[in-house]
């Protein structure tokens, strides 16, 4: 635009040099303040008197709910009850040893008592390693909306900068893997192993198949299998856990983490996570459960043959050479004293052989879950079903 375009508009102000009236600032400014404050009051008004309604039907509504709600009924709402680090505290007499559950990669389990004498279990991450944080977020992403009878519960959180810690459901049995391999073991028997690893794997398959989101648990192995009061199994410690997203069937992990022997070879090598990764650590954890035998026992050190391999030259004929003796209890429950009785597999009786026939069934299933090939192994959804199926046998035949 020219100057010569604005010359003789006479309402026109601005700069003098330019040829034009200066502007009258203070009129200017007055007459604007009081064209806006027309606009604002109003909008004010109307905003406090929407925020006093909106306060007072809160207000009202906060009043006539109960003071305080049952644990349960927290739970069933997905609320959660808050909890301090003192009341933790508090609870593990200041995190003393003696009331320590065990140690996992990123922090303590301890045993605890809460005020309202609920006891706990209590997951205090260790803050000065670098994936403790992620592990707790990942871990409560895992598990928030979980409600299966075979996961551990998450029942709160305590969660600040320099302290965070999972409050969970307290397994008095304690660990599938002290059940199998601490010095004061307890035996279990064939009835007894087949049911504690039908429950992972419906959990498994629950996390896999049915869940809103797929959950890749990528650490299975007995320590992370808990027993309760009932012998009832649960799977814990999803702090490497992994989730699918939309329409993805595997993840890679440039920070692979996970435990030897139990990892699957296309996770070990590549970090490549997926469903099938989880089946072959239960199909090994599967095998160890029926063999007794740890894949990093000292027996395979420095060996070509793996507790897989070892299981599959022996498989069927020579079966009862690799065979925990501990199976063979008579009763299936777990004996009380040092005194064993074991069965006679041998006989011809219609249990015995039931039960060799089922030993070879779950034992060929561990073979099926733990090949090398991610794509001949079964999906969880498959494997539950076929240990419900020997399960079901197994209690029909006693």
């Amino acid at each position: 635009m020219t100057l010569q375009s604005l010359e003789g508009n006479t309402a026109l102000c601005g700069l003098p040099r330019l040829g034009f009236l200066h502007c009258p600032d203070d009129e200017f400014n007055h007459r604007h303040r009081f064209g806006l404050l027309k606009f604002v009051l109003p909008s004010a008004v109307a905003a406090i008197a929407i925020g006093v309604c909106l306060f007072i039907m809160i207000r009202t509504r906060v009043n006539k709910r109960p003071k305080e709600l049952p644990l349960t009924s927290l739970e069933a709402n997905n609320y959660y009850k808050q909890i301090s680090y003192f009341e933790l505290a508090r609870a593990t007499n200041n995190f003393d040893s003696d009331n320590l559950l065990g140690s996992g990669s990123f922090g303590k389990v301890f045993r605890g008592i809460l005020d309202d004498e609920q006891i706990v279990a209590i997951k205090v991450l260790d803050m000065e390693l670098e994936r403790a944080t992620m592990s707790f977020d990942v871990e409560c992403r895992a598990l928030r909306m979980a409600r299966h009878r075979n996961l551990v519960r998450i029942l709160t959180t305590c969660s600040n900068l320099d302290f965070k810690a999972l409050v969970l459901q307290y397994m008095p049995n304690g660990s599938l893997d002290e059940w199998l391999f601490s010095s004061n073991r307890r035996e279990l028997g064939l009835v007894q192993r087949v049911s504690i690893m039908s429950d992972v794997a419906l959990a498994m398959a629950y996390l896999h198949h049915e869940h809103f989101e797929v959950v890749l648990h990528c650490d299975l192995k007995p320590s992370n299998v808990l027993l309760d009061e009932d012998m009832t199994a649960c799977v814990a410690d999803f702090g490497i856990a992994r989730l699918l997203l939309g329409e993805d069937t595997s993840i890679f992990s440039r920070n692979m983490h996970g435990t030897i022997g139990y990892m699957a070879p296309e996770y070990a090598s590549t970090g490549k996570a997926s469903r099938k990764s989880d089946v072959f650590s239960y199909g090994v954890m599967l095998l160890e459960v029926m063999t007794g035998k740890k894949p990093t026992d000292a027996m395979f050190n420095g060996e070509e043959v793996s507790l897989r391999e070892w299981v599959s030259q022996a498989f069927p004929s020579r079966l009862a050479h690799v065979v925990d003796h501990g199976i063979l209890l008579l009763d299936g429950e777990a004996a009380s004293s040092g005194d064993i009785q074991h069965a006679d597999w041998s006989s011809s009786g219609e249990e015995s052989s039931n039960g060799w026939s089922c030993i070879e069934q779950v034992v060929d299933l561990g073979l099926q879950c733990s090949r090398d090939s991610p794509e001949e192994r079964l999906a969880m959804k498959d494997v539950a079903a076929k240990l419900a199926r020997i399960k079901e046998c197994l209690s029909s035949s006693r």
